[in-house]
């Protein structure tokens, strides 16, 4: 009785994540098309240097929807998972979703982070906020995001038809670092800080000499940042719990039921978490 309930409570989260994932990518990929052609052909965005953020993130966003889509909708086609016998798409999955994963999460604590020194009554900090000192902070992250993927195609293996990590010393990256604070509280932190700091700034710009339109632009930006930063949090947090949860815990399948229940909530909360690529969020 009790397997085959894990066995039902496995199949409706494996249909669960097919449509919500295919809902997602429909949703998402139209939103983050519209982000780039809202803020690259506007001319009240040209030159702002937060736009450059917003466009970047919304391209690391296709890409990290496309791969999803991919992940559940390959298993539906071919009636078998390709990363149980492919191990080229078993590591390249999930080095694309790390990537695009830190490159998304870089690109909104930079753009909480130009907002406040633009919005700065400091001179010198309005000073810092540059189109070169933007393209050279994509740049670098986008680098070391690619370069932080190698531990995943080193290490991820294919076991008993499962693609999963299974050295130690990297489960205990995962567990202990990536998930709780790479992906999850330093991302959050900054991007709570200096969007906080931002919305500060522009109720005091009022007091500044600042032309009206540079000031509702200023305005509109901060207040989508700081949205933006909210739904990341709510989004966030829960599932980077759930799955430092997982590795900690060392859940698989010798408990069929409990490994199914864990599957899908994290199912659940992976709907959550990749709703961070599907918003849109501009005004």
């Amino acid at each position: 009785m009790t397997s085959t309930t894990a066995i039902d409570i496995l199949h409706f989260t494996q249909q669960y994540s097919l449509y919500s994932t295919s809902v997602l990518f429909t949703i998402g990929a139209i939103g983050n098309l519209l982000n780039i052609l809202i803020f690259t052909t506007l001319k009240l965005f040209r030159n702002n240097q937060c736009v450059l953020y917003v466009v970047t993130e919304s391209i690391s966003n296709i890409i990290q929807l496309t791969t999803f889509a991919l992940v559940y909708q390959l298993p539906a086609i071919y009636l078998t998972d390709p990363a149980s016998s492919s191990l080229f798409w078993c590591k390249f999955r999930s080095m694309i979703i790390s990537s695009c994963t830190l490159i998304s999460f870089s690109t909104i604590c930079f753009s909480a982070s130009h907002q406040y020194l633009s919005t700065s009554h400091v001179f010198y900090l309005r000073q810092l906020t540059t189109i070169k000192l933007a393209t050279f902070l994509i740049c670098t992250s986008v680098i070391i995001s690619i370069l932080h993927t190698i531990p995943f195609g080193i290490f991820l293996e294919i076991r008993s038809s499962a693609c999963a990590v299974f050295n130690q010393n990297m489960t205990n990256y995962l567990s202990y670092f990536y998930y709780p604070v790479l992906s999850g509280l330093l991302p959050v932190l900054i991007a709570s800080v200096f969007s906080i700091l931002a919305y500060n700034n522009v109720r005091r710009i009022v007091r500044r000499q600042v032309p009206i339109v540079r000031r509702r632009l200023d305005q509109q930006l901060t207040a989508m940042i700081l949205i933006r930063v909210i739904v990341f949090i709510v989004l966030t947090v829960p599932y980077d719990i759930q799955r430092m949860y997982t590795y900690i815990a060392k859940v698989n399948q010798s408990n069929l039921l409990y490994f199914a229940i864990i599957n899908l909530i994290g199912a659940v909360l992976g709907t959550f978490f990749n709703l961070n690529y599907a918003v849109r969020y501009h005004r």
